[in-house]
């Protein structure tokens, strides 16, 4: 009997040394405030984009499919790219010169927000943004000085989104429109979009009159507002 407890003695340290070093699980303060819209799919939407402290801030630029904002965003230092602006290294639904994987949503690893807020965040699904679209009202308004759209869901409550506009080379379009990306990327058994195919993703477009799905190139830099997966 000795002897079994000097072996669990031993053993554990072992085991709660492996749980700390789990280098998938993203680690630190989940203190970023979301929002219930009242939509059908339970949708809890962050209250600001990740990389802003609050609802008006613009926050990080991501080029889709990568975690880290950089200074230029273009097909030649996109991650997921060999150069060109059409042939894609992951996440292809075309064998056209594309390493064909047919993978249609982000990795938790290659989720702007699960590996910068946490595991309890995702970046938006394509019918999470429909969603967001259909079923809520869009007013173009500002707040603290900053042009946006209010977003009220069907109970009333709201959120801001902060037309933060795009980045390649240069911001552009701030102050004017919105892209936010969802986490999936553009293919016809989802939504047909003329044009689109496996170098673009599904994003949240607006400008002053309407919010609407799109897509955009996924090297271009645009912004985030998480979902919550978990209170």
């Amino acid at each position: 009997m000795k002897k079994l407890f000097l072996l669990l003695a031993i053993a554990l340290p072992f085991v709660f040394i492996s749980c700390k070093d789990d280098k998938d699980e993203p680690s630190g303060p989940d203190d970023h405030e979301y929002v219930d819209l009242g939509l059908p799919s339970g949708t809890l939407w962050a209250t600001c984009n990740v990389g802003a402290n609050n609802p008006e801030e613009y926050g990080s630029y991501f080029a889709w499919g990568e975690t880290a904002p950089k200074e230029v965003y273009s097909k030649d230092n996109y991650k997921w790219s060999n150069g060109s602006p059409y042939v894609m290294t992951k996440y292809c639904t075309s064998s056209d010169g594309d390493t064909f994987d047919n993978k249609t949503e982000l990795d938790a690893a290659d989720d702007a927000a699960y590996v910068n807020w946490g595991s309890k965040w995702r970046m938006p699904s394509l019918g999470q943004i429909q969603e967001l679209c259909e079923l809520c009202t869009w007013q173009w308004t500002q707040t603290n000085g900053v042009e946006g759209q209010l977003v009220t869901g069907p109970n009333g409550n709201t959120l801001f989104l902060p037309a933060a506009g795009g980045r390649s080379n240069r911001l552009y379009n701030d102050g004017e429109c919105g892209y936010y990306w969802s986490r999936t990327l553009c293919s016809r058994d989802k939504l047909i979009i003329e044009a689109a195919g496996s170098a673009h993703a599904y994003i949240q477009f607006f400008d002053s009159w309407e919010g609407e799905v799109w897509y955009e190139s996924r090297f271009n830099g645009a912004t985030v507002r998480a979902v919550r997966v978990a209170k």
